[in-house]
């Protein structure tokens, strides 16, 4: 029997219903932080104990307590266990990250308002319900990538985006920092990337194809130790930063602001100022040693601010025409006895994934990396569909899964003329919720090469949090159970018992103030009339 009150998402592997009344929690509970928990314990203090307005002291003598311990024997290293029945709460990890989002689902369990970051009542007593928790992810790589390049969000923003990350149990933040329409991280070496970079002078509104434009500069950058606080703050929630900077392709800031890294014997790079539309932009990097040293350069900073054991180099749509009228990159592919352009792109990433590897670090870049031959070592972010993936898993790399044609934040949410600059196919909740990152093509070999997946937010049509927050939720909730829930063949997921947990869920979103689309559509202030979308008609295609 499931007790109430335990609409947890993403779901656990078991939930039992236990004998008796649930734990009170009150202002003589205290916690019991066994070796390894005082983080957890620490961030408990400061969420929950805030939320509900109680002390949450260290425990002392034979007053109610939540207990916190890491018990190894558990499982996987993210697996937890919850008891909770009438004399104490107990949270144990198989380490600190398992440990970690057991207190997560501790926090669900307490109510919506144990996500606010003040008591709204004044309540002496907050109720845990009776019960016993198993849970371990299916993943290791449950992952959100935001874009801040298209449209900066400024540090706290970004800080928030982790706590929800957070609490949907996702643990891989792919920082897409730099792009055509703005470079957001400071290089010290490299004083221009921010200083030219780092802005421009207007905006498209819309897609590509729109008239309208916002006119007037948007910009922003993080400083090293904006990064630094980034990287410590996502840790303390035992998330990992993956940074992106995108080569060869999407790199007009950098190219405005260091002329000399473009094609000067195709165009006048001189004249290059950071991009203010969208689309595939044809100013890419040339393929020079010049080139390689200034990015080296760039990624000796970027490893200094970022342990994370991959790095993503992003190597998609990177147009060859440039390439193919330069003298300088025709000689390069004649002096390395390349058969195209498509071979000197793979050089390229060549080049930094034995640069990373040597210094103990991991290139993954878009699936585009495997045009013209996958570097060795290389990890795939199969964007494209399923392709990539399954060709990335066979050849012994491994995958995230993060197809277009499923988890495309940015893709609209319904088919109806109220949805807010309307990009690509309509992707609804359920459409995430069924979505199935290990291709049925794959042996079990071949699978255990799918890392795990990632829901992607690119913020082209995305001028503020609110609009990211739209799009991305409430789908990421969807996202995060099918990347931590061991769930049945998507055509056989309860999507209604989903359904009746995000009822939920929307209370604690509420209470987090995160400014999702309703079920019912867009509030009034939510939509953007007359602003031009990308819309697609159809389904997408299949794999």
């Amino acid at each position: 029997m499931t007790p109430p009150n335990t609409d947890v998402i993403p779901a656990p592997l078991s939930v039992e219903a236990g004998d008796g009344p649930g734990f009170l929690l009150d202002t003589g509970t205290g916690i019991e932080a066994g070796p390894g928990t005082e983080r957890v314990a620490r961030w408990l203090r400061a969420t929950v104990g805030a939320a509900t307005g109680l002390p949450l002291d260290p425990h002392t003598g034979a007053a109610p307590r939540v207990r916190l311990g890491v018990l190894p024997a558990l499982g996987g290293p993210e697996a937890y266990r919850l008891t909770a029945d009438a004399d104490r709460v107990l949270i144990e990890g198989a380490s600190p990250a398992g440990l970690f989002w057991g207190a997560q689902t501790f926090r669900q369990l307490l109510g919506p308002d144990a996500f606010r970051r003040a008591p709204v009542a004044r309540r002496q007593e907050w109720e845990v319900p009776a019960v016993t928790i198993h849970d371990a992810p299916r993943f290791r790589w449950r992952g959100l990538m935001l874009d801040v390049a298209r449209h900066f969000m400024p540090k706290e923003g970004v800080l928030r985006y982790l706590d929800l990350m957070a609490a949907h149990k996702l643990n891989v933040f792919h920082f897409h920092l730099t792009d055509d329409q703005g470079w957001r991280i400071q290089i010290e070496r490299h004083p221009r990337l921010t200083e030219i970079g780092s802005w421009r002078a207007r905006t498209k509104t819309g897609h590509r194809s729109s008239p309208l434009w916002e006119e007037k500069p948007h910009g922003g950058y993080y400083t090293q130790d904006d990064i630094r606080e980034i990287v410590a703050y996502a840790a303390e929630r035992h998330i990992t930063v993956v940074p992106e900077i995108d080569v060869p392709g999407h790199s007009q800031a950098a190219i405005a602001a260091y002329p000399e890294l473009g094609n000067t014997d195709v165009i006048d790079t001189s004249a290059l100022s950071v991009w203010d539309t969208w689309g595939i932009n044809p100013n890419v990097l040339a393929p020079t040693d010049n080139t390689l040293r200034f990015y080296e350069g760039v990624f000796e900073e970027v490893l200094e601010l970022f342990p994370s054991e991959f790095v993503h180099v992003g190597g998609d749509e990177c147009p060859k025409d440039q390439w193919r009228r330069s003298e300088t990159a025709q000689a390069r592919i004649r002096q390395l006895g390349l058969a195209d352009e498509d071979e000197l792109q793979s050089w390229f990433i060549g080049h930094f994934d034995a640069w990373l590897a040597a210094r103990g670090r991991r290139l993954i870049g878009w699936d585009e990396i495997l045009e013209g031959g996958l570097a060795k070592g290389a990890a795939v972010s199969s964007w494209r569909g399923y392709a990539g993936g399954i060709a990335a898993a066979r050849a012994g790399h491994d995958v995230v899964m993060c197809p277009e044609q499923q988890v495309y934040l940015d893709h609209r949410q319904a088919p109806g003329p109220d949805e807010p600059v309307p990009i690509g196919w309509v992707r609804t909740l359920e459409d995430v919720y069924r979505f199935e990152p290990v291709p049925p093509e794959l042996t079990p070999e071949e699978a255990r090469h799918v890392l795990g997946t990632q829901a992607n937010v690119w913020t082209e049509v995305m001028e503020d949090h609110a609009r990211v927050d739209y799009q991305t939720f409430p789908r990421l909730a969807a996202f995060a159970e099918v990347a931590w829930s061991a769930l049945p063949a998507p055509a056989e997921r309860d999507f209604a018992g989903f359904e009746r947990r995000m009822t939920a869920h929307y209370r604690r979103l509420d209470a987090l103030g995160v400014a999702y689309r309703p079920p019912a559509g867009p509030l009034p202030w939510q939509r953007r009339p007359g602003v031009l979308g990308r819309p697609k008609d159809g389904p997408p295609p299949s794999r």
